[in-house]
């Protein structure tokens, strides 16, 4: 006679609601602790995002909000130039940098962070030298009022732009036109660190970004959401000018910047000094 025994390896049923109670308490601590630290990084990129400081985002949660949601947007490479225009388009194929070459910028790249505010985090220069950087470009607007105007950044609605009078006035019309930027702004700068923002030919924008003088912000994208853009596939940051043999260099970007916009050349930048 065969007997067959057979083992019961299941828990018991005492054990399982046992078990069942600690498998929740474990789960239930673990998302506590994953929560704790997903707010604190929250918290510490919020605060990041303040030590910016004024942008053209406003500096509260509903502004940090915004730009968290434009980060899904930005660009993989800002050091990766924008198509040169096609050959069938109203624009020209070329920059104005090409036929003012300018050197190479000594050293490395500068950190850069944020969307908007976009800022540079080293090699921030002495406060005289935006000085020397603001007295310059006033002396620009100065020298061509029939051409620019100085006001309030229509990008940054904090700090001071030059515009082209009249918009865009650089052929290729339309409200696409890749010439075409806020109210004609040219150029703004920042005062907190030194640097500008400008809108460049795409020739220009990689002569630029070559020779190490800036970089592209983050949300130039050349495609368009819902048929509407942020800011111009050639929206360009220059990096904060240390000395005068660079503010000279940033002065032909930025009359490389009134050229694209405007469709007019001035005469080449030379330093009082």
């Amino acid at each position: 006679m065969n007997m067959t025994t057979t083992t019961n390896t299941s828990p018991s049923p005492t054990l399982l609601p046992l078990i069942l109670l600690t498998s929740t308490l474990i789960l239930s601590v673990l998302l506590f602790r994953l929560l704790r630290l997903t707010l604190r990084l929250i918290l510490q990129d919020y605060h990041a995002f303040l030590a910016l400081g004024p942008g053209g985002t406003p500096s509260t949660p509903r502004g940090y909000l915004q730009i968290s949601l434009l980060r899904l947007f930005a660009l993989r490479n800002p050091l990766i130039p924008p198509r040169l225009p096609a050959p069938t388009s109203p624009v020209p194929q070329t920059g104005l940098l090409s036929t003012i070459p300018i050197p190479r910028r000594h050293g490395p790249r500068p950190t850069v962070a944020g969307i908007a505010p976009h800022r540079q985090t080293t090699q921030i220069p002495p406060g005289g030298m935006y000085t020397a950087l603001t007295a310059a470009i006033t002396s620009l607007c100065a020298k061509h009022p029939s051409t620019l105007y100085a006001g309030t950044s229509c990008f940054e609605k904090h700090s001071t732009g030059i515009f082209c009078r009249g918009g865009c006035g650089g052929g290729g019309g339309g409200s696409k036109s890749p010439r075409r930027t806020c109210n004609g702004e040219v150029v703004h700068g920042h005062p907190s660190d030194g640097s500008m923002h400008l809108t460049l030919h795409p020739a220009d924008v990689r002569v630029v970004l070559e020779m190490g003088w800036g970089e592209r912000h983050p949300l130039a994208r050349e495609k368009w959401w819902l048929g509407k853009r942020s800011v111009p596939a050639g929206f360009v940051m220059v990096y904060a000018p240390r000395d005068g043999e660079e503010l000279a260099v940033v002065m032909q970007v930025i009359r490389a910047a009134v050229w694209w916009v405007s469709g007019l050349e001035l005469e080449e930048y030379h330093s009082s000094s």
